[in-house]
């Protein structure tokens, strides 16, 4: 498949940019901490107790302060929501490249714990020089209290020692709680440890308190390398020589300032400040209008909070203390609030023990030893927060003229929030033309949006658009398989097809029908689906078209 530099671009040329960028500044970072500690003269004496471990435990602690203030940016979910939405990125370009905070994130702290390794293991050096290499000209120079000191209680007993250990140990403890199987297996790990951070910056910053490295202050008094009058006589060569290279006072040497809360308090503060708003705007329950259950475990689930307004392809973060005071799940807005409907939903699918938990919650099997009255009883349901609405890469497909939504089973529920937006009337849009494909195991998991869908088909028929929304839907399970007969369904009948998309012919297809048009392609399912589209949209098109690849990822 040969790739098209232009499509190429489109898709990559932007992260590809940025990372060139983030490399470039952590490089250059590095490299000008590494000769300023190596060359730079009021480093001569501290360079010669240590040698390369001085010049890279420092360089490394530049490129950890740079990393440590940008990986708390891409969390700022409500900061990124507000700017994609305002006139402030007025171009899409800019608006994808937000969607990629947490692959940047991820990037950062990738960064951070190599970087970690780099650093540590260049101050474990560090701090067997001072013990090996301990100066006697210049004591105030040294770390270690005499030569050959242990380096073990030198670590255990400073403040950079003793910081170092508790940063690396927590370093560790998130690190290995993020990955993907943790995560899936206990959530509550993750959440637990992954907000050690708060404790992690605040050691951060109390770990260059103790002075370990220290600078010369008097250059002009005393030039780096002249003989002091406390050194012997065999290193001096030529009388009237020494006599030039004699010192006019002592060196003196002052520990460098603290510099690591100028890299983070910033961002810091921003994370926290975001967090208190979210917070406060998550603090009232919202009310559970409905809970229906729908085939194949999918639950969907209707609620209403004041003041609470979303675009099509958003999402929320559902928290129930009734499961776990912890756990923050996002899922899609299904159903955005309108001028007519204030409610919003979501469609959920039980996989996992929250949502098996939370489905007890809101629909609970009924008891067989308790009397049935004649009466209507009203339902109870769980106490719910609603984080959000956040942004996400499905708000994206109005901004395109011709755009193509495939789902893959429950992913279906980004683009169903679109579905309704045109069902409803929404105005003031560029879309012109929908391709929708939708993917799924078995026949029963249309039900979910079936209604929605057979709406939406008479709508544009009685609208005289029948070429505005072009559906295909297929059932890759082939076992048992039986049509929708219901009368009501006709229109999707005619679109069923029995087995997997040949994705190729189908881009083929788009791109004679929209040639020399950018169409956006948006994909929500399983990573086979994703990598297979993400290749088809970087490969070249006879017709001229180019497909931006779109990702739905929730961070």
């Amino acid at each position: 498949m040969v790739v098209s530099v232009r499509s190429w671009v489109a898709n990559e040329g932007g992260k590809h940019l940025v990372l060139m960028l983030w490399l470039g500044a952590n490089t250059w970072l590095f490299l000008k901490t590494f000769l300023l500690y190596s060359t730079g003269q009021q480093y001569h004496y501290l360079y010669k107790m240590l040698g390369l471990g001085l010049c890279i435990s420092r360089a490394s602690a530049s490129v950890l302060n740079l990393n440590c203030s940008l990986v708390l940016l891409p969390m700022c979910r409500s900061l990124l929501t507000f700017v994609r939405g305002t006139h402030m990125v007025s171009s899409r370009e800019t608006r994808r490249l937000l969607d990629k905070s947490k692959t940047f994130h991820v990037a950062c702290g990738v960064s951070i714990c190599i970087f970690s390794v780099v650093h540590v293991s260049a101050h474990l050096a560090n701090v067997v020089n001072f013990s090996v290499s301990y100066s006697e000209d210049f004591p105030a120079l040294n770390l270690a209290r005499y030569r050959g000191e242990d380096p073990k209680l030198i670590i255990l007993t400073t403040i950079p020692g003793v910081t170092g250990v508790l940063l690396v140990l927590i370093l560790f403890l998130m690190f290995t709680s993020s990955s993907y199987c943790v995560r899936l297996s206990n959530y509550e790990i993750f959440w637990y440890t992954h907000n050690l951070f708060i404790v992690f910056y605040i050691i951060l910053m109390v770990h260059m308190v103790g002075g370990a490295l220290k600078y010369q202050t008097n250059l002009e008094g005393h030039p780096p390398g002249c003989l002091g009058a406390n050194q012997s006589s065999t290193e001096q060569q030529d009388e009237g020589e020494d006599e030039e290279r004699r010192c006019g006072e002592e060196a003196h040497f002052q520990p460098h300032y603290p510099q690591t809360w100028l890299w983070v308090s910033g961002p810091l503060c921003l994370y926290c400040a975001e967090r208190f708003y979210r917070y406060i705007r998550s603090s009232d329950p919202v009310t559970i209008v409905t809970v229906i259950r729908h085939p194949c475990d999918v639950i969907e689930l209707r609620m209403l909070k004041k003041h609470f307004k979303a675009r099509p392809g958003q999402y929320i973060v559902l928290n129930c203390p009734g499961v776990s005071s912890f756990e923050n799940h996002p899922f899609t807005l299904t159903t955005c609030p309108t001028e007519n409907k204030e409610t919003f939903g979501v469609h959920l699918r039980v996989v996992g023990d929250w949502t098996e938990r939370f489905t007890q919650l809101l629909l609970p099997e009924p008891r067989i030893d308790l009397e049935i009255l004649p009466m209507v009883q009203q339902r109870r349901y769980p106490k719910l927060y609603v984080d959000g609405p956040f942004g996400s890469p499905s708000e994206e497909v109005f901004n395109y003229d011709v755009s193509v939504c495939v789902a893959g089973g429950i992913g279906v529920t980004p683009f169903a929030c679109v579905l309704h937006a045109l069902l409803d009337g929404w105005t003031g849009f560029r879309l012109q033309r929908l391709y929708f494909v939708w993917v799924c195991r078995e026949l029963k998991s249309f039900y979910w949006f079936a209604e929605l869908l057979c709406a939406l088909h008479h709508k544009l028929w009685q609208e005289n658009r029948p070429d505005y929304f072009n559906l295909k839907l297929y059932v890759s399970q082939t076992d048992n398989l039986q049509s929708m007969s219901e009368e009501k369904y006709r229109p999707l009948t005619s679109r069923l097809l029995v087995g997997r998309p040949r994705w190729n012919l189908l881009f083929d297809e788009i791109g004679k029908t929209n040639k020399h048009k950018r169409v956006g392609v948006f994909c929500c399912g399983p990573k086979g689906i994703s990598k297979t589209l993400h290749r088809l949209c970087n490969s070249a098109r006879s017709s001229g078209t180019t497909f931006e690849f779109n990702k739905e990822s929730f961070s």
